[in-house]
């Protein structure tokens, strides 16, 4: 999979990341917060900063230590909560550290790794995907009302501007066929 589009609504706590197939037609959303998708989207775009931010001093942490990073694996969706290990590999040992998928997709974009997403993820997560809230957490959205607050503490209007990203520049609807394929090679089937 990779990361498609990152949708940013400044007025409200929670934000959209989409993962598509790489040589597929599969994509679904991941609600994140504010913060990361701001710095998932410092990072694609190279935006430097006088001081390191979380992302950047794990990113430090990792090389210092001798680390490598090499994917991310989203491996669970669980009561609406999908699950993420940072994949490292380390004097000759792989180690996987538990992490929420916005943040190791904030980690993981500028170093260009690839996410993989176990099959069984996926199925569920195109089967809720008009369902999600909250930091990678799925609800049912039946509810038209727009509750959500501004984090500054205004309310969630819906004239708050809208940003949405096309990451891989293509505003085509994604292509048909499913080859099976994530970034860097056959999906994992878990």
């Amino acid at each position: 999979m990779e990361l498609s589009r990152i949708f940013i609504r400044e007025m409200v706590d929670i934000q959209f990341i989409e993962l598509t197939e790489v040589d597929g037609a599969r994509s679904f959303p991941i609600a994140i917060g504010l913060p990361e998708a701001f710095a998932i989207e410092r990072r694609l775009k190279d935006v430097k900063i006088p001081r390191p931010q979380t992302h950047d001093l794990l990113a430090s942490v990792i090389r210092e230590l001798g680390g490598d990073l090499k994917r991310i694996a989203i491996h669970d969706l669980a009561d609406g909560v999908f699950f993420a290990h940072l994949v490292i590999e380390q004097a000759g040992k792989t180690i996987e550290v538990d992490s929420r998928p916005s943040d190791a997709i904030a980690l993981g974009v500028n170093a260009s790794v690839p996410i993989y997403v176990a099959e069984h993820v996926i199925d569920e997560a195109i089967r809720d995907k008009s369902e999600v809230i909250g930091d990678g957490v799925l609800v049912d959205d039946d509810d038209e009302d727009d509750d959500t607050r501004d984090p500054l503490g205004g309310s969630g209007s819906d004239d708050d501007e809208d940003e949405v990203e096309d990451i891989d520049g293509d505003d085509d609807e994604n292509e048909a066929g499913d080859s099976g394929q994530s970034r860097g090679g056959p999906s994992p089937k878990w």
